[in-house]
């Protein structure tokens, strides 16, 4: 039986924090061994905001070289950079001549980044067709999502049924893939919000090269509340809440158990222990990345590069088939 293809991109937009590590990659590395994975840093959708090139440039590289780090495989996974496959751009634009800009008009992630005073461009509105043309090009079958994707694999799901409908049968409709062990991992600023590398505070989050010092500290410093006991309470106690879950992904231990151990430990115990499980979580993702250099990631992605492009290729040659833009 032919193995089922999963889909995923990570943005070059600063360094990956630990809810980008407990919420998707640490998945994305156990799926290589069960599905076909196709693994990018999607460059294009980055620079759909103001950037610094020489900065971006630099960026691409580090978010390869993270995920390399965090053990991503090259050998197992398709893994290159987006920008690298024109495939990618050509399949966005023949589903943008698809899609009703009442559609576009209505995925809020657009909305909230304009409210937020991000300058709209067309870029930034059309994010999620180039997003569906990301999946759809290699035919996935899965896609890892969390909760604020779930709008844009919908309407990837409409495209691929509108393009079936009105072409004939090319491309398979995804599914979300929700693995049973994840975290959403939320800022130690304000636990009421997910963990996001945009935040102006750096002390919400903990960068996964962060030294083992700065995450002891930037855990010890996390919001909580100031009543003492260790409980999982997501609406009275959402700061402990959110430590609980990142100790209990980082150690495989149940929150039950945790709450039995440190529910009356006091804080300063329980944060303690917290950065221990997170420090020895990230540990082997620092000492992989200090041993990954430039030169060798620049040779990982070219070979990536290739190997896209030339099976991109053999699925885009049907698409134009289909669509009457084969070479006469």
């Amino acid at each position: 039986m032919e193995r089922q293809t999963v889909f995923s991109g990570l943005q070059p937009t600063g360094n990956v924090h630990l809810g980008n590590y407990l919420g998707a990659l640490r998945n994305w590395v156990k799926l290589q061994d069960s599905y076909d994975s196709v693994y990018c840093v999607v460059d294009l959708h980055a620079i759909t905001v103001d950037y610094d090139p020489q900065q971006f440039e630099q960026d691409r590289i580090e978010a390869a070289k993270v995920l390399l780090a965090v053990g991503i495989d090259p050998d197992k996974s398709l893994f290159y950079f987006q920008s690298q496959v024109p495939q990618h751009s050509e399949l966005a634009w023949i589903l943008g001549t698809m899609t009703p800009t009442g559609v576009l008009n209505r995925m809020t992630q657009y909305k909230d980044k304009v409210a937020r005073g991000i300058p709209a461009n067309l870029g930034l509105y059309s994010y999620p067709v180039l997003m569906a043309a990301d999946i759809l090009l290699y035919h996935a079958n899965l896609v890892p999502i969390g909760d604020d994707q779930r709008q844009h694999l919908e309407m990837t799901r409409d495209l691929a049924e509108r393009f079936n409908n009105r072409f004939g049968e090319v491309f398979p409709i995804p599914d979300a893939l929700i693995p049973e062990t994840t975290a959403r991992v939320m800022s130690f600023a304000d636990p009421t919000s997910k963990m996001s590398k945009s935040d102006p505070n750096e002390k919400s989050r903990v960068l996964i090269l962060d030294s083992p010092d700065v995450v002891r500290k930037k855990i010890k410093s996390a919001m909580t509340d100031s009543d003492p006991e260790v409980r999982f309470d997501r609406d009275e106690k959402p700061g402990i809440s959110n430590l609980l879950e990142i100790m209990s992904t980082c150690t495989g231990e149940s929150i039950d158990n945790l709450v039995a151990e440190y529910g009356g430990s006091g804080y300063g115990v329980f944060k303690e222990a917290v950065a221990d499980a997170v420090i020895a979580e990230l540990a082997p993702i620092r000492s992989a990345y200090t041993q990954l250099d430039d030169e060798e990631i620049a040779r990982i992605m070219r070979r990536g590069a290739l190997d896209a492009r030339t099976r991109a290729e053999g699925f885009q040659q049907t698409v134009r088939q289909v669509t009457g833009l084969a070479p006469v």
